[in-house]
């Protein structure tokens, strides 16, 4: 069984270290089985918190340790290195040790490891004790100045460069920063060059590495650069504050991208983009994550966490810029449903499970284990809340604020709200309660029509979570705009606040009843449960001047469509098929917002819905349902969808906002044309396609029908020398094999020449596909959890980080029938059972069981 420590650490038992970092100096002696690193810290002595020096290093092999050049008493361990304060001079001292590493043997990609003969690094959260002893925690900043040594082309660390000769390179990073923000990366590596020159005059060198062959993929991410800077000079007045930025593209990370002081390193997958090899999907998000790590610079590294539970304060907030700069660069409208779509489908679901918790957590047993839904997507629901509430210019005021007192600094969730209510002179006790406590606030609502007044009655309750019984009212906002019933809009968008477990509001002097649109650009992130027929819904689906809760109409209109499928075997109405054929027909309205309006909810989304209505959900029936309902509306269509495939084909590919959104159009009326003409459209489209958009779409919507093999086998052969592309044809096997032959599908990739579980791509390609693959995934032979469970256990021994994170496939168990339960149930104990299971994945798959 698991032999992993399980230490709690709690946010209330929070203390200043017992020694601040001034400054830190590296000399790394690389060597793939034998790396030397050499440490020189000033250590100074904290006057409020004196006592013991402690380490933190992790799989390190200790040399030498002295203190002022002199060997003194110090106790070693698995996890520190530990001298008691007697030994220690009470004034400023330098601590210098030397220790040795084998990155190559580093599956677990923290700290220092090789990816491709190329060394790279991962510190954040806690991979700098796997470099050398450091007290590795995110309130102590220091300056560094770094050597590299080793025979490679490219030597890079934070900073800016300083010197460099045959085989060795300096960096000094002039900004205080905590350890997990290092980063060195040497190579056999190319790089696309620029510049930048900021609002201030200063010519910033910026650069993006990658291993050769690469080369062409490069411009795409480095104009994103460039638009990120100059946007965030523009928005947040924030301009960058070194010599040089570089981006370094790593083929094995376990995560997007990491946003070290000057070095950003990037998963290969979220920087490389071409016409031939990226869809539109790619080059969207890959602006977004450039522009997230970019915007890093001052929110999380120029202010920094004071804890790890503090980690909303940089992600969040991130995570709402990278958004607003999307919606700036193309489509707020077409952004924020996808927003909403990724909240709901991955932190409602969190929300809604053994794995919920606050957006800043009161305590936590691995810290890897909280880059979560919740804290990032929630944390940036938040931000969002707060900038309705007090307004777009104190919202400015409030940053600036912000920005200015704490420049420097680890700080908490509570000094950002204090620059804000010094700047509004606004309270927010009470919205702080969105950072403590967990959960997704149900929002009832009632109306009254009287003597020309509507009044709108809303009540508020969020259910329990673990370890949280009982729930406060939140503060809300609620924006809300009427419709006459002519259509026209009789009030704007005015945004209502809600604080109490019950509330009114009331509008006066109405000629005739309104329809209200409530929930407007999706406010605030809560459940809206409310009383409304198909009529009002195609009512605000065809008049609505929202574009969120026009969209959200049809959505609600398909979903209800699908329960009735489903529970009661019914057919989808006319008004309802002929509502999605006018709104996809409109010229007028954004063919990218089109293309969402006609995608149906997910599997697991309908899954969720009949659970919350207390139904036992069925995933076969549900697939069936769903496929039932795609045949209908192909049917309903026919007249018309051979036009509008004609009509927005887009002769010059362009990954911007116009083009992407004609092709997501284009493709959304190809998956159902394919189940009408036997596949001949997509076909064609698919041997003439110029690039990956088109080519993967074509054959999906082949897959989708049970079409496609000699497309598939077409695909691999023409990519299969692009692990990028290649992750790709994985996936679409198994997420759109049938659900009695997704897990036999993705076993048998598992044993295919390419596929490796070294790989975090690699894996996720297969197993988040085979875990999306709703139907697939819960088939009720249970052959899915068995291969799941024995992969996991497998790669837990490689990397536990990933382990955990691809664990909450499982969280939604006990939705399902008491079958189903058993059997997942008896993996996840399986998995307990493991010899050596890592801490990572024992406390994701105890949270699991509710244990």
């Amino acid at each position: 069984m698991s032999d992993a420590a399980s230490e709690t650490i709690y946010l209330k038992d929070y203390t200043e270290p017992h020694h601040w970092v001034r400054d830190v100096h590296l000399t790394f002696r690389l060597a793939p089985k034998a790396t030397r690193v050499l440490s020189r810290i000033t250590f100074v002595p904290n006057a409020e918190n004196g006592g013991d020096l402690i380490l933190n290093g992790e799989e390190l092999t200790l040399i030498t340790a002295t203190v002022d050049g002199a060997i003194v008493p110090m106790e070693v361990s698995d996890t520190h290195l530990r001298i008691k304060s007697a030994d220690l001079p009470q004034k400023p001292f330098t601590f210098e040790a030397e220790v040795e590493i084998a990155p190559e043997d580093n599956t677990a990609l923290e700290g220092l490891y090789m990816s491709n003969g190329m060394y790279c690094t991962q510190c954040e959260a806690e991979g700098f004790r796997k470099i050398t002893y450091y007290p590795d925690r995110p309130d102590v900043m220091a300056t560094f100045t770094v050597r590299a040594e080793g025979d490679y082309p490219v030597l890079l660390s934070n900073g800016n460069p300083v010197a460099s000769g045959d085989g060795w390179a300096e960096w000094h990073d002039p900004w205080p920063k905590p350890a997990y923000l290092f980063a060195l990366v040497a190579g056999d590596l190319v790089n696309h060059a620029g510049s930048f020159t900021t609002k201030s005059g200063k010519d910033v060198e910026l650069n993006i590495y990658v291993r050769k062959g690469d080369e062409d993929k490069c411009a795409f991410g480095m104009q994103a650069l460039k638009d990120a800077m100059a946007w965030d000079e523009k928005t947040y007045g924030r301009e960058y504050d070194l010599d040089i930025f570089n981006i370094v593209a790593v083929d094995d990370f376990n995560m997007g991208a990491m946003e070290n002081k000057g070095l950003n390193v990037f998963n290969s997958s979220c920087v490389l983009a071409s016409q031939a090899t990226s869809t539109d999907a790619n080059f969207e998000r890959i602006e977004g994550i450039i522009a997230h790590e970019y915007f890093h610079n001052w929110t999380g590294n120029r202010i920094t966490c004071r804890d790890w539970f503090q980690l909303c304060l940089k992600e969040g907030l991130t995570v709402y810029r990278d958004q607003m700069f999307s919606g700036d660069m193309r489509s707020h409208p077409v952004k924020r449903i996808e927003e909403v779509l990724t909240l709901r489908a991955r932190q409602f679901r969190e929300d809604n499970g053994p794995l919920a918790h606050p957006v800043r957590p009161a305590s936590f047993v691995e810290i890897n284990n909280f880059y979560t839904a919740t804290v990032y997507e929630k944390g940036a629901e938040i931000i969002g809340m707060l900038r309705r509430l007090v307004g777009d210019e104190a919202y400015r005021k409030g940053c600036d604020l912000y920005f200015e007192r704490h420049d420097g600094q680890a700080v908490t969730i509570e000094d950002w709200l204090k620059a804000f209510e010094d700047a509004t002179g606004r309270d927010l006790s009470h919205f702080a309660q969105w950072y403590s406590q967990a959960g997704t606030p149900r929002l009832t609502m009632s109306e009254e029509w009287t003597d020309g007044t509507l009044t709108l009655t809303f009540a508020q309750s969020t259910p329990p979570t673990p370890g949280q019984d009982e729930k406060n009212p939140q503060v809300i906002p609620i924006a809300v705009g009427l419709i006459g019933p002519n259509g026209d809009e009789v009030l704007p968008t005015t945004v209502l606040e809600m604080t109490e477990a019950e509330q009114s509001f009331t509008f006066e002097g109405l000629g005739a009843r309104p329809v209200a649109s409530v929930l407007r650009d999706f406010s605030a992130p809560v459940i809206l449960q409310r009383d409304m027929d198909a009529a009002t819904r195609a009512f605000l689906l065809a008049h609505d001047t929202d574009p969120f809760q026009k969209w959200e109409m049809g959505r609600m209109l398909s979903k209800d469509t699908l329960i009735n499928m489903i529970t009661s075997s019914g057919t989808p109405a006319a008004d309802y098929l002929d509502a999605l054929k006018t709104v996809l027909s409109d010229e007028s309205l954004d063919p990218a917002f089109r293309a969402l309006v006609l995608g149906l909810p997910s599997q697991d989304d309908l899954a969720q819905t009949l659970f919350d209505a207390g139904q036992t959900p069925d995933p076969q029936k549900i697939y069936e349902a769903r496929e039932a309902l795609r045949r209908a509306l192909a049917r309903h269509m026919s007249d018309i969808l051979p036009t509008l495939f004609r009509q927005h084909e887009t002769p010059q590919f362009k990954p911007d906002a116009d083009g992407s959104g004609k092709r997501a159009l284009r493709l959304s009326v190809l998956s159902l044309l394919t189940l009408l003409d036997d596949g001949e459209a997509a076909r064609t489209l698919f041997a003439a396609a110029d690039n990956m958009t088109e080519q993967e779409g074509s054959l999906q919507a082949l897959l989708a029908a049970g079409l496609g093999t000699d497309e598939l086998q077409a695909f691999e052969k023409q990519w299969k020398e692009d692990r990028l592309v290649m992750d790709k044809w994985f996936m679409m096997q198994v997420a759109f094999a049938a659900p009695d032959t997704a897990a036999a599908t993705a076993e048998a990739l598992t044993r295919h020449p390419a596929f490796t579980m070294k790989n975090p791509n690699r894996f996720r390609a297969v197993f988040g596909a085979l875990t999306s693959n709703h139907a697939g995934f819960h088939h009720d032979s249970g052959a899915a959890y068995d291969l799941l469970a024995k992969n996991l256990i497998s790669l837990d021994k490689l990397n536990p980080q990933t382990t955990a994170r691809m664990s909450a496939a499982f969280e939604t168990w006990r939705r399902y029938d008491s079958v189903r339960q058993a059997k997942i149930r008896a993996q996840l104990d399986r998995m307990l059972a493991t010899d050596g299971l890592s801490r990572d994945t024992t406390e994701m798959v105890t949270r699991i069981l509710g244990g």
